[in-house]
């Protein structure tokens, strides 16, 4: 499993997008994946405040990761978030996903966006569909 979860660290720091946002991997276990993201200007809404594209794709990513940890391919069938309250800017999102149930094609995952304080920001319910392929990064 190491060698999964390496060739995935290496893949968050390599990814655009993730990047783009500042995202870190910060751990990542099997059907478990935590992702923490700063929130700086760059991600603000009209309002100052941390845009709700910003807070889903923190949680997509903490999704992708956790799903795909067995090694793997796993993509996405179906991700409801809830936003509960607004980030204060300046402050450090964390994303944790856990795989809830996991059948030979479908994952079922449960994850929540927090602060650096502990305030619950978002959560989110979220369903993988299993392909049999390895990753194919891990060749």
């Amino acid at each position: 499993m190491e060698k999964v979860f390496k060739a995935l660290r290496e893949r968050v720091k390599r990814e655009p997008y993730a990047g783009k946002l500042g995202m870190e991997l910060v751990e990542v276990k099997p059907g478990y994946a935590r992702i923490r993201m700063p929130f700086g200007k760059d991600i603000e809404n009209i309002f100052g405040m941390a845009h709700g594209g910003a807070v889903f794709s923190l949680i997509d990513e903490a999704f992708q990761i956790a799903s795909n940890s067995h090694g793997t391919v796993s993509v996405a069938l179906n991700v409801q978030v809830s936003y509960i309250q607004a980030a204060e800017p300046g402050e450090t999102l964390f994303a944790e996903m856990k795989e809830i149930t996991r059948s030979t094609r479908l994952s079922h995952c449960a994850g929540e966006v927090k602060d650096s304080r502990g305030r619950l920001i978002a959560t989110c319910q979220a369903i993988a569909y299993r392909k049999k392929d390895r990753l194919p990064f891990l060749e």
